[in-house]
């Protein structure tokens, strides 16, 4: 999960749903760095899902989700991006 806008509270706040409905199988990356750094090391990482939440997409309670293997990204819900990463 890469909160891109830490403090922001709608950003949190979604960030704070997924990672509690994900307990013991995601990893919450909220520091204070920016964007690019936080995707460098989640590709670095290589989990297979990257649930990417920003301001504009956290007013609309969206967040990006990225396959790793494939680079595939798009936009859903919070309770579909959840759905999906759980299959």
């Amino acid at each position: 999960i890469l909160n891109l806008r830490q403090g922001d509270t709608a950003t949190d706040a979604i960030c704070d749903q997924l990672y509690a409905s994900l307990p013991g199988q995601a990893l919450y990356d909220d520091r204070e760095e920016r964007a690019g750094a936080k995707f460098a090391d989640a590709d670095l990482m290589g989990h297979p899902w990257q649930i990417i939440v920003g301001p504009r997409g956290a007013a609309n309670r969206r967040v990006e989700l990225k396959r790793h293997m494939t680079g595939e990204r798009e936009e859903l819900s919070v309770e579909d991006a959840l759905a999906r990463v759980m299959t």
